[in-house]
């Protein structure tokens, strides 16, 4: 799987960019603040619609223009689509596939198929746990239509109850329709909580070998899924929830709440490990994550770097560049330094300044 192009119009700090990528690796640098990561992010919401930064629509869009458009021409098994992405601040976003209008986001997901790692990821130990579901819900829309279903149904169900709880603290007699609300969050989370537990169980499968040669064999890295409940006590559960719901207005339980932990030789990563072993295991998981989803689909997919290599020491940067051979990554730098020193090789390169990139040759260099 390989990004062949992408077209940007009205894009963040870019008016209009057209750039060709090779199918190996994509080197993009420049000074902070130019528009580096803009190109990552353009091609991460082709396969998401969302920016990894959590950015809504309006911010995105170029200031003083109405809508952004992003364009991208992919090549999957020999196929090639056309993905085009439709921002307007004041309305919801749109796509196309092959110039045909999707009529919901969800259709999008599973054709385009990234793993993003930024030095934000780097932290996923030690942030919230809020960021640790984000990453399981991402990875699996990626992989599974069906979750990407239950997934909006889940959230629709559980803003719902939720707005209801907070109706409840002035209009009692609005908790009459809370059981059915507890149906339509069992209904929708029970498959949820299924396929994290396979996800993570399938993921850890293939992160112990990487992380024990990472590591020299040193370290046992796991994974374990944490749910807020267990599956077979929810429905019981989440009666005998109600009376803390109510006193909170929220809804305690459910996938929600979720947490996935990091273990390493048994012990919780997040609480005991250092920062390098935090580090180690955050680099293990997304190498873990390339893998899983080669076998997934039967094919690779596009790895998107953000300004990682100069965030690791030289073994973990070493172990990363080895995973790249057959892998199309786009990386960003902010200078040409480390690859000299690493002698990192690069097929094609762009320098990028003030929301212009440009091509550029041996000669240039």
């Amino acid at each position: 799987m390989i990004v062949k192009s992408l077209e940007l119009s009205d894009y963040r700090n870019y008016e209009t960019l057209s750039v060709q990528f090779h199918p190996g690796r994509n080197l993009i640098y420049g000074d902070n603040a130019q528009g580096k990561t803009n190109v990552l992010e353009a091609i991460y919401e082709c396969a998401t619609l969302r920016s990894h930064r959590g950015s809504k629509d309006r911010d995105i869009i170029r200031f003083g223009a109405e809508e952004a458009h992003i364009r991208l021409l992919m090549e999957k098994k020999g196929k090639t689509e056309r993905i085009d992405v439709h921002l307007r601040g004041k309305k919801a976003k749109g796509a196309a596939v092959g110039g045909v209008a999707l009529h919901r986001a969800s259709e999008l997901f599973g054709l385009l198929h990234v793993v993003f790692f930024s030095p934000e990821d780097l932290r996923i130990i030690k942030n919230s746990p809020q960021e640790r579901r984000r990453f399981m819900d991402i990875e699996l829309c990626q992989l599974s239509r069906f979750y990407t279903n239950q997934l909006i149904g889940y959230n629709k169900a559980l803003l719902q109850r939720n707005m209801l709880l907070k109706e409840a603290a002035h209009r009692k007699e609005m908790l009459s329709v809370l059981e059915e609300w507890d149906a339509q969050l069992l209904s929708y989370g029970l498959p949820i909580m299924k396929e994290r537990e396979k996800f993570i169980r399938e993921l850890d499968e293939i992160l112990a070998s990487i992380h024990e040669s990472l590591t020299g064999g040193r370290e046992r890295l796991s994974l374990r899924y944490a749910p807020s409940v267990r599956a077979e006590a929810w429905e019981e559960k989440i009666f005998l929830s109600h009376d803390t719901d109510r006193a909170q207005q929220t809804t305690t339980l459910g996938p929600h709440r979720d947490e996935l932990e990091f273990l390493i030789d048994g012990t919780d990563a997040r609480r005991f490990g250092s920062q390098g072993q935090q580090r180690s295991a955050a680099l293990s998981l997304k190498l873990a994550e390339i893998e899983l989803v080669r076998r997934t689909i039967g094919d690779t997919p596009v790895l998107l770097l953000d300004d990682v290599l100069s965030e690791l020491d030289g073994k973990r940067r070493e172990r990363l560049l080895q995973s790249l051979d057959g892998v199309q990554t786009l990386l960003t730098c902010t200078g040409l330094d480390d690859f000299a020193k690493n002698s990192v090789s690069v097929d094609r390169r762009f320098y990028v300044t003030e929301g212009r990139m440009t091509e550029e040759t041996q000669e240039d260099e």
